[in-house]
Formats: C-alpha cells, structure tokens, sequence
C-alpha cells in the first residue's frame, strides 16, 4: 500500500505540473523538482522521457501506444529544430512535463517546447582544450533531476545546468591524472547521485567510472576498472600495465533500485591489439560490474572476453529483465559485446544464465565454451591476411538495442562487417595514444548482411531479421504500439512490426540517422523524436564496403525531427 500511495503521489503531481505548463511557459522547471524517484517509476509517466534509456531498466521502451502498426503509416512531421555546430548529431532528448531538452556535439544544449519545437533557452558550453579523437566523435544525452540538467563533456568536464534560465550552476573538473580522453556517454541520475564514465580505450591510461553529488558536483566516489597492486584483480596486470590499462566507460549503464545495484559495461585494454605487455586475463576489461549505487563498491562482476586483442569492448547497455520462474520472480540482466555475443546473468549474483550470438557470423572464435568463454580465439599476427568477423568495429557499436515487455522480445543492430588486424609493439606514455597496431582493411562478411534482428533473450532464439541496406547506426526505440523505431545512413526514420519485422513507415529527413530515438507526449497527443546529421564511426567504413554510397549519403546535418500522427 505504501508504494502504491508513493506512486500515486507521482503521477498526480506530474499530471498537475503538466496542467500548468500548458497552461503558462512561466512555471519553474526547478520547482518540478524531477528526481530518481520519479525515474524509478517512469512507467507512470509515458508522457516523459525522464533519463537515456526512458527507464533505469535500460529497455528504450516507450509505453505509449497511440501510434500503432495499424495508423503508423499516417505519421508526418510536424515540427524540426536544428542545432547548429559540426559533424552531425547522436544525442537523444529528453522529455519533462512539456519541455524538451537536447545537446550538440559541440556541448550546447538547448530547451525546446515539445509541443510546437519553439526554443526557450540555449546554453553554450566553453571547451577548456582540444578534444582527443576519440571523444571528438560526438555526444550522446544529458540527464535531469532535482532542477538541473546535467551534461558530461568532451574535456571532461561535468556540468549543471539550471533546467529553467539555462544558466550554468557548477562545472567540475573530473579528476583525472592524464586528461586524455572526456565524456561522451549519458550521465545516469541515480538517487542523489549523477554518474558518467569516460572515453579513452585507446588511450594508455587507467579508466574509470565516477558518481558526484547531484546538487553541488562533488565527486562521492570512483571505481577504477583496473584494479591498483593488491587489489582484487591486481594479479591479472604484470608488472606496470595496469597504470595504463585501459577499461573505458563510454555507453550508459543502468540501475535496480531493489538492489540498489548500478550495472555498467567496461571496455577493452590498451594497448588493443598487442597484448605481451598485459598477459594475463586483464580483469575488469570487457565485463559487465554490479556496483553499490552507494559506495561505489565491487558487489560482482562477469568478464566476457578475458585478454581483449581485437577491440571488442563490453560498453553495450545492460538491459534488465525479470521473469517468473516456477512461481518465483527471477531477476536477469542481459548483457552484449562488440564481439557478437549476449549473455544472460543472475544480476543478483552475476551467474551465468546463457549465451547466444547476436551476430550471424562470428569466426574469431570456435564459439563458447561452458562458462562462456571464448575457445580457441584467433591472435592476430603482422603477417595474417584472416578476416575475423565480426571485426573491430563490433557487430555494433555506440547503437542501443531495446528491449519490449509487451512481445517479450530483444532488438538488436548487427553490422556484420569483418576486419584485419596488424599488432604493433609501442613504446608510449601514459596518456598517449595507444591502439598497438593498425586495422588496414575490412570487408562484409559472406555469410550475413546488416540488419536489426528480434530474439527471444530467455533462449537466444532469433525470431526475425529486417536486412538494412547498410550497416543501421541508429539505435532502437520498442513501443506499446508493437513498433520498433529505427533510422538509416541515408536519411530515412522508419517503423518496423515489432511482432513480425515488416517495415511499416518511412520518411527520409535528409540527414544520415545515427541516434536513439525517443517517444513521448502532450495533451494526450504521442511524438516520435528522432535526431539526424549522422557523426558516428561506422558511417566512415560504408564508403569503402559499399562503393555505391560514395557522393550519394547525405552529409553531416544538425537537425530533431518530430513526428505525430494528423491532428484532428
């Protein structure tokens, strides 16, 4: 009965502060105080997209179903808001009470009314110093609460600002002996709490993630992925390597209030590709950790690839499932690498449940053996000419998939692109670069083509494959409308049936698409909001894969498009 009534309590404030803003664009956004308890039950409010994935669960899953599979083919846009600045646009909105809140690459955010795309307030973020490559790609997502937006950016910085006025309230300095790398990933609000990761897997340097205080943005604690001499984990670093280890943050990670467990992916070691100066199984690199959302602390981890030498960072978002087993609810996680596997754990105990492929050719191992380790991995050498597929790029990569607990079905992007490696020996610094090798060539895989694919996640079972025309960098959007929400390299969002994989809807915005779409609504009316201008890694290699595409992909734009059905 108590959370029944703390429920309640939400939804009716959110429904009354709605009231108000439409009623006046004078009301304090700060006043509307949103909170990790109003993310917690964000299944309440399906007209706010209150934090990256539309849910602590990481489902990107909308429970509005106004749009359906039967009238999405009536949907239209109705308003487009530009960004301005350079090298497209990857970030997803966010959606609280009416006003609309989305940043650039360039660190600039803006507040938008999302019923009608008119701007309310622009805030510019100054860049300290020149932004390393790596996060040079682009940023992802803010997240709100407690009246501020939060925003992490490319010079690692991590910043406040007032979701009302716009103006900026703190910006802290991320403590980081090198400063190689910045953020690029969504923070995650988690109770008082805002946490991010950082960039930098190709950089010689000791990665990280951090929680700071959500109102003044002092740092509360810091788990380093790769455990310092003594620590637990310590033995599988020889000698000094852990001081540049690797083990970035770069995706979003997600939470289980009950548990009070906050999951996040970890990336590869450094170097990438050249592993003598690491031997060892080179622990937190590629796993998925459960930390105390408190203190920061261990609770479990599971380590997917041991010895990374083929880029094939464990980043991917871990998406939380419960089930009903034998009359018990069984709390699960399913996790996913670049590498082209999924697994599915206890995410109480980090247990291994099962493990599947995702991607249709996966050679760079003899599969998994029974705990789901890879057996007899290929070790790329100067002189190989074998392609492993998936390659380095990954079966995907910064794209999300999204997860319906109306079909009980997984969605997933599989690029199904291979590559060479040549291992390189460096001698570097920390805080350089450090890839440790080239990759000179890739080429498609003979035995798959790009697509997004459904699978049942409790079997690993592939239920349907949509073929996309080139590799998909958009992530996915599932909603109660039995719909899945993508976009394409050549400007066009679509629908897809969720139950079936047969494309519905399409509408080509002139901008390659390579961002999450997001749902949302006002006064009762549901939008879908996608960004394009594309700025993501795997649009570089579609050129050189598909010679077809030179001089007719649209290029880099900065642009929200909204869509709605009519209006009546």
């Amino acid at each position: 009965m108590k959370n029944h009534r703390i429920r309640g309590a939400v939804v009716s404030a959110a429904g009354v502060l709605a009231t108000a803003l439409s009623l006046s664009w004078t009301v304090s956004v700060a006043a509307q105080e949103p909170t990790a308890t109003r993310i917690e039950h964000a299944d309440q409010e399906p007209q706010n997209w209150l934090t990256f994935f539309g849910n602590y669960r990481a489902w990107s899953y909308s429970p509005l179903g106004q749009i359906t599979r039967e009238n999405v083919k009536q949907l239209v846009p109705v308003w487009a808001f530009p960004t301005g600045g350079q090298n497209g646009l990857q970030a997803a909105p966010l959606i609280v009470d009416g006003v609309l809140y989305i940043e650039n690459h360039q660190n600039h955010v803006f507040a938008v009314d999302a019923d009608t795309g008119r701007p309310l307030w622009t805030y510019a973020y100054e860049s300290s110093r020149a932004t390393s490559s790596a996060s040079a790609l682009g940023t992802r997502g803010l997240a709100i609460g407690y009246g501020l937006v939060y925003m992490g950016t490319k010079d690692n910085h991590l910043v406040a600002i007032d979701a009302k006025t716009g103006k900026e309230v703190w910006n802290v300095q991320v403590p980081d002996a090198n400063q190689c790398c910045g953020i690029t990933g969504a923070p995650l609000l988690v109770k008082d709490k805002v946490i991010t990761g950082i960039v930098g897997g190709e950089w010689a340097h000791r990665g990280y993630i951090t929680a700071f205080d959500a109102k003044t943005g002092k740092m509360v604690w810091r788990f380093y992925t790769i455990p310092a001499p003594g620590e637990p984990g310590s033995e599988t670093w020889p000698g000094d390597s852990w001081k540049t280890g690797g083990g970035s943050t770069w995706f979003t990670g997600s939470y289980d209030p009950e548990l009070n467990l906050v999951y996040w992916g970890i990336g590869n070691p450094s170097s990438d590709f050249f592993g003598d100066h690491r031997k060892g199984s080179n622990l937190y690199t590629d796993s998925l950790v459960a930390l105390d959302a408190d203190s920061g602390k261990l609770k479990w981890y599971f380590q997917e690839i041991p010895h990374d030498l083929w880029d094939f960072d464990s980043n991917a978002e871990p998406v939380l499932i419960d089930i009903n087993q034998n009359g018990q609810r069984r709390k699960l996680v399913l996790h996913s690498n670049k590498g082209g596997y999924a697994y599915l754990l206890d995410r109480e105990t980090g247990k291994l449940v099962k493990a599947f492929p995702y991607a249709q050719d996966v050679n760079w191992s003899a599969g998994l053996d029974k705990d789901s380790k890879p057996m007899k991995p290929v070790v790329p050498t100067k002189s190989s000419d074998f392609f492993f597929c998936p390659g380095a790029l990954g079966a995907r990569n910064f794209n999300h998939s999204a997860y319906s607990p109306r079909t009980g079905l997984w969605y997933s992007n599989d690029f199904e692109i291979c590559g060479r490696l040549e291992p390189e020996d460096l001698d570097v610094n920390e805080g350089d670069r450090y890839f440790g090798g080239t990759m000179p060539s890739r080429q498609l895989s003979a035995k798959g083509k790009p697509n997004i694919s459904a699978f049942d996640p409790l079997t690993g079972e592939r239920k349907w494959t949509f073929a996309t025309k080139y590799p998909n960098a958009s992530s996915l959007l599932a909603t109660a409308g039995d719909l899945i929400f993508a976009g394409d390299l050549e400007g066009y969002a679509f629908a897809l049936d969720a139950k079936s994989g047969e494309k519905l809807w399409s509408f080509n915005t002139g901008g390659k698409i390579a961002s999450p779409p997001v749902s949302f609504s006002v006064d009762g009316r549901q939008y879908i909001a996608i960004s394009t201008g594309g700025g993501s890694i795997v649009e570089r290699s579609v050129p050189e894969l598909f010679p077809e595409a030179k001089g007719h992909l649209p290029a880099d734009a900065s642009t929200l498009f909204v869509f709605a059905l009519p209006s009546k």
